[in-house]
């Protein structure tokens, strides 16, 4: 027979020895006939306390120590903490969040899976002393990219995530970056720190995405679309088809002919690697929404885990959509703010509204500041609010940042292992596939290309050519899809 000695969350604390453990639902990896789903322990923690906790874990060295989930329980499929599958219950006091472990129970339920006929196995809550001493990692080895920094992402239900120092400095200089005003319109007022590293975890965690875009400014025109807004809303697509994840589009009804060829170009030229959902929504009522979010309308099954926002014309606080000019374009938005306004009300939806002026769809975040510092803003600020607000000089390099945020995240050893609930084998940093699907100047060029084509005109000029809000594409845009990039991929 083959003794294993399993690394155990008990050694980080002696507290923590009479706690319960918990079945989740979250699977192991299937292998030569094991099978069984994650077993975890949990200690209620102060949140003030959660950062230095994770920092201390960390400092012991190896990974044994990092949490696997921090929230709600039912985000591991646990129902009740006061029936543990082992051991003794748990109470989690208000304002203390329960923080969770794997356990070397999980063992028992892999080695029951494959039915062998004779294993032996401590009882729960007795584990093998050894001589080995905890210690600390050396100093050397505590460097930004395994320091961990904590961040609340979502109140209903109650998450936390955690990314490495360097990988949220990195991702502090992209929000940095795109939040330049070109156009003069006064956003360093709107600027709310870390929003970018925020709606990035949050959107590494979701399962599907729903993504909206659209602002139809030249009222006078056909079509009525800006170059702002599509292609930051294709790059966002791209990476996350590259994540995996599920994506649609979601976009006015009279603009979806266009959306759909733009959208197919996309595929045919390389910017896009298959052809995605695009969908419509015209509303009606507050029941209407909800059966669109989720399924057979039941809130407690969500079809989109996140909503965003990039460059869409947002409802201001008299029922209206104002371009940037007060020119009231109500009559050719669809109601699509409804959805950000029901997911509020729905545990598990977050939501992220991307813009660069105030009027546009998930800035009643910020729409006090809109009022007093943007152009019109008392009448144009959109009063509908997302969870996340991402400001930038351009929409689209909004929506190139998150891209490339979510890069960063995949990419940090911290992060990769917390989301994966410390269960499998990682991905390799730059992974081939993730790299191919950042933005590039060569696929922004071929898509600002493809909205020419269709005699989509850009935002301020109003022109049919390769610019956004009056920004040529070559040097300005080119550049930042450049910086960005660079920032993202450089090595530490």
């Amino acid at each position: 027979m083959v003794a294993f000695f399993l690394g155990c969350s008990f050694s980080l604390e002696e507290a923590l020895e009479k706690a319960g453990a918990y079945k989740t639902t979250v699977p192991c990896v299937t292998h030569a006939g094991f099978c069984c789903p994650l077993v975890v322990t949990m200690r209620p923690i102060p949140k003030d306390k959660l950062e230095g906790l994770v920092r201390a874990c960390c400092s012991l060295g190896g990974e044994q120590g990092q949490p696997v989930h921090m929230g709600d329980p039912e985000l591991l499929g646990i129902k009740e903490l006061s029936k543990p599958a082992y051991g003794d219950a748990m109470v989690c006091p208000p304002g203390e969040v329960p923080v969770f472990w794997p356990s070397p129970l999980t063992s028992l339920g892999a080695v029951s899976s494959c039915e062998t006929p004779l294993a032996f196995a401590s009882i729960p809550g007795c584990t093998v002393m050894t001589d080995l001493k905890d210690a600390k990692a050396p100093p050397g080895c505590l460097t930004p990219e395994r320091i961990p920094e904590v961040h609340h992402i979502s109140q209903d239900p109650l998450h936390y995530s955690i990314a490495s120092v360097s990988a949220s400095q990195k991702i502090r200089e992209l929000e940095s970056m795109i939040g330049i005003d070109p156009g003069n319109r006064g956003i360093g007022h709107l600027l709310c720190k870390d929003e970018l590293l925020k709606a990035s975890l949050s959107l590494s965690h979701a399962r599907s995405v729903l993504i909206t875009t659209g602002f139809p400014t030249h009222f006078n025109h056909e079509p009525p679309e800006e170059t702002d807004g599509p292609p930051g809303a294709v790059a966002l697509v791209a990476f996350l088809q590259a994540l995996e994840k599920e994506v649609a589009i979601i976009v006015d009804q009279r603009a979806w002919n266009l959306h759909q060829k733009i959208v197919e170009d996309a595929v045919e030229q390389g910017v896009l690697k298959t052809q995605i959902p695009i969908l419509t929504y015209q509303g009606g009522s507050v029941e209407a929404a909800q059966a669109f979010l989720c399924k057979n309308g039941d809130p407690q099954t969500p079809r989109f885990d996140h909503l965003v926002a990039i460059e869409r014309a947002g409802r201001a606080a008299d029922g209206n959509y104002y371009n940037a000019r007060k020119m009231n374009i109500k009559h050719l938005v669809d109601p699509i703010d409804d959805l950000f306004l029901a997911a509020k009300k729905i545990p598990g939806i977050s939501s992220t509204g991307v813009g660069d002026g105030g009027n546009e769809l998930g800035m009643g975040k910020v729409k006090e500041a809109v009022r007093r510092h943007i152009r019109h803003g008392n009448v144009i600020a959109c009063d509908v609010e997302a969870d996340f607000a991402v400001i930038a000089g351009v929409s689209n390099w909004g929506g190139y940042a998150l891209a490339c945020a979510l890069y960063i995240l995949y990419s940090c050893a911290v992060h990769s292992q917390y989301l994966r609930k410390a269960v499998g084998p990682s991905r390799a940093p730059g992974d081939q596939a993730w790299t191919q699907a950042l933005p590039s100047v060569i696929k922004e060029e071929k898509m600002l290309g493809i909205l020419v084509q269709h005699k989509v005109r850009s935002g301020v000029s109003g022109i049919v050519g390769m610019e956004v809000d009056g920004l040529p594409f070559h040097n300005t845009h080119a550049e930042m899809i450049q910086k960005l990039v660079d920032v993202t991929t450089a090595q530490v």
